[in-house]
This record gives C-alpha cells, structure tokens and sequence, in this order.
C-alpha cells in the first residue's frame, strides 16, 4: 500500500440496557481474581467480514445498537462504570461496578478506505488494526472514566469488522466469548420489536470467594498510584500461521509417539512445539532457563466447581519450565509431557493457595511477563466464527493492540471449524525472521 489510510471516527454514543432490573441497581463487588487485573489492558477481539450483495449500512447499525441494548438486559455490569471505595478508620480501599450512575457502554461507527485484502494480504498484520478497537494502550483501571464495554463497527470499502472492547477486570477469555456469542444470538432473534430476547446461557454474576472471605476485599492501598502502571509494548512483528487439522494431528501423534502415551492432546503438543521453536531462534546459552506458559480455566477445577457460565475471572497460567540446552535435546514429546504434567497437576488445592496471594492485595503488572517464556494465550475452543450479526461467516479473527509482547501466542479456532487453529505470533523482528527460516517450524503448518 503505497499511502496509509487511517480509520476515521464517523459517530459514536453511549447505549444503557432496554430497562434495568432490580440486581442492576445494586453494586457488583468484585472477587480478588478480577481485582488483580486492575493495572493490566482490555480484551479487544473481533470479526473481519466480506460485504454481502445485500449490505446496507444504516440498518445494520440501528439493529447492533438495538440489540446491544437487549443484550446488556443480561449483561447489566459492562453498562456500569468503575467506582472506588475508601475510608480511613478503618482502613478500607476496594473499587467496585456502579452500573447506576454511567452513561452505558459505547458503540463507535468509523470508517477506513482499505480493503479486505488490504487487511488480510500483507504478511504481517498492518497495524492500522490496532485502530479497529476502543480503548487502544487504556488499563482497565481506566473503567473509572471509560467504558467498560465498546463496540465499533468499522466500515471498508468491501467489507465490515465488528470489534469489541472489554474490561479484563469484568471478564476472561470465557466471559468475553459468552458476551460475544450472546450479543449474536440476540442480534439473530431481533425483529425490531424494542423487547428482551432470552438468551441460551444466561451469565452468572455471582463472584466467587474463598470461605470467610467477600463480598468486599479490602486492597492494602491508599491510592491508585501505588498499584497501577502504565506499558508500552516494544516493537513487534505480529503473524498469523494456520494450522490445518491434519497437521495438528501429525503434531499430537508425534509427542505421544515419543513419550510412549495417548495422553498428550493437541494443544499440549503445539504448545510444546512453539516453546521449542522459539526458544532455538532467541539462541539463548544452553544454561539458560526457559519457560512455557499457557492460560488454563480454572471453572471446572475448583471444588466444588464454578457453573460454566460463571462471568468475570476465573483464570491462572501453568507453566513448564527447561533449560534451554534441556528444552532443544529432548525431543517434542519430551516438552510436551511437560505441558501436560503442569495441565493435570494443576488443582483445587493450587487454585486456592494462589486465591491466597491474590487476597493479599496482588495486582498484575504488564511488565511482569518473562522475556525468556513462550505465553500461550485464548483457546481455540472458543465459538468465535459462529458470530455472525446478518453478514454471513466472518473470514479472519483479529485483535488489538492490549497484551502484546515478544513471545505471546494467541490461539483462536481455525476458520473451517474442523479442528484446525490459527496462531498470532508476536515476537521482536529478528527473532519473528528466524522463526520464517527455521525449517522444523515452518515444516509443521504448511501441510
């Protein structure tokens, strides 16, 4: 592209729920898992799609406002805005949703004069991207004066992406695609008629706390300087690679093949697999300790376990750990089974030993993630392809400038919904142009 078109805001407003019910009225405490994400960035995610023949512009606005406004009936909270909580004798400081006294979640019209394959074609993603979400470089401490959810339709000349912006303190990676799935399903049933639509899974905003403990948790500060912080990424090259169904079972077979098991499952392997390609571009010395991390749910591993549709935080990192002369003599499987023995020893009882340190006022910091790891990050499990808002399947998952750093890998589920995923990888320039020659790597998705 020999010029660089930028995106250009066209309109934007504040939408509140259809009508609030009485739970919406009081205000949402929050657990010390959602506290803890109060210095770090929003969840921005969302779907390129191609125009239909059909496509008009100013009914498919009016219909996502609309069913926005259905949709946040059930999602009341990411309506709200931040408030904090503080008192001197005794000393209490803790910050908490008003979902009365805020002007709503936003929606964002903008506009960009580029192309499908504008966006798509170039090897790495253009960061004019970056612009097709709210709250670009914002923390989500930041929800005290902005929104806690924003929506933004940005128009191309032949197609439309839809992009949402969310508060990582009010959600996970579960909650966001819950919300996102949600706000599809009502947008599927809405006929105009200015009325709520059920949804199939209703969110849970019941937060959880360790016995004895909420609803209030009580942060040891006195201000938010002392736990906020502000971070700004390095420059990054940041790469989308698929891989095809078939190529992620070669991966699963060949790490259960070498550790003698059927116990590795394919997002181990893969993980696996990353931690070693990229650790043999960073050349790190052989004594060098390096690590795998990947982002686990921990819903079903608490006991007794939360509902599926618990909303808010409900997440923690496993990590395997190596040398790096260990990591690249051993074999795939080897570094796989490190992944699953992290998987499937991590339990209740490690759940709540680390609710423990989070009570004791932790907050997240953007730069707290190790230069020598491998982060694996969303799940291919999420329905992200099944949003569809009247335009047919969306052909490419992107997402926005929060949590991007050298060594962070994005999972999302492939577009033909068979099992394949596509990656984005963002790694420093030199390391992302080994990664391009190395043969092993390149050799793995190309199938």
């Amino acid at each position: 592209m020999s010029s660089s078109p930028t995106v250009q805001h066209i309109s934007d407003c504040f939408i509140k729920p259809l009508y609030n019910s009485e739970e919406a009225k009081k205000p949402v405490y929050l657990s010390s898992w959602d506290l803890a994400m109060l210095s770090v960035q929003y969840i921005q995610k969302g779907l390129l799609f191609t125009k239909p023949s059909s496509f008009q512009l100013d009914p498919l606005l009016q219909k996502l406002k609309e069913s926005l406004s259905i949709t946040l009936v059930h999602f009341y909270p990411l309506a709200g805005r931040f408030k904090t909580l503080k008192q001197e004798n005794p000393p209490l400081y803790t910050v908490f949703i008003d979902c009365v006294n805020s002007p709503g979640a936003r929606f964002i019209h903008a506009n960009l004069d580029l192309t499908v394959s504008d966006i798509l074609s170039p090897k790495d993603v253009p960061l004019v991207v970056q612009s097709f979400f709210d709250h670009d470089r914002a923390i989500n401490h930041d929800g005290h004066d902005l929104s806690l959810l924003t929506v933004q339709l940005t128009e191309l000349i032949d197609g439309v992406f839809i992009g949402l912006s969310i508060n990582h303190v009010l959600a996970d990676g579960s909650s966001f695609w819950h919300f996102f799935n949600s706000f599809s399903e009502v947008f599927k049933a809405n006929n105009g008629q200015k009325q709520s639509i059920p949804i199939s899974k209703s969110p849970n905003f019941n937060h959880w706390f360790p016995e004895g403990h909420g609803p209030i948790i009580n942060l040891p500060y006195t201000h938010h300087d002392q736990f906020i912080s502000r971070h700004e990424s390095p420059n990054l090259r940041e790469r989308f690679f698929h891989f095809s169904a078939e190529s992620l079972k070669k991966l699963k077979a060949k790490a259960n093949q070498e550790c003698h098991t059927s116990k590795i499952s394919s997002l181990q392997a893969l993980s696996a697999h990353m931690w070693r390609c990229i650790t043999r571009v960073r050349k790190f010395p052989a004594d060098h300790i390096t690590s795998c991390r990947m982002a686990i749910n921990n819903r079903a591993r608490l006991e007794p376990p939360l509902p599926e549709n618990y909303f808010g935080n409900c997440i923690q990192t496993v990590r395997g750990i190596a040398s790096a002369g260990k990591l690249l003599e051993n074999s795939l499987g080897w570094a796989a089974w490190e992944m699953h023995e992290a998987v499937v020893n991590h339990k209740n009882k490690d759940i709540r030993e680390w609710v423990e340190k989070l009570e004791s006022g932790m907050i997240y910091q953007l730069g707290f993630f190790d230069p020598s790891s491998v982060m694996m990050g969303s799940s291919p499990r999420f329905d992200m392809y099944g949003n569809e808002f009247g335009l047919g399947k969306g052909v490419a998952l992107r997402s926005g400038y929060a949590h991007k750093f050298d060594g962070k890998v994005s999972l999302y589920e492939g577009i033909e919904s068979d099992g394949s995923m596509d990656l984005e990888v963002c790694l420093l320039p030199d390391f992302m142009a080994s990664l391009e020659t190395d043969e092993e790597f390149m050799d793995s998705f190309s199938s």
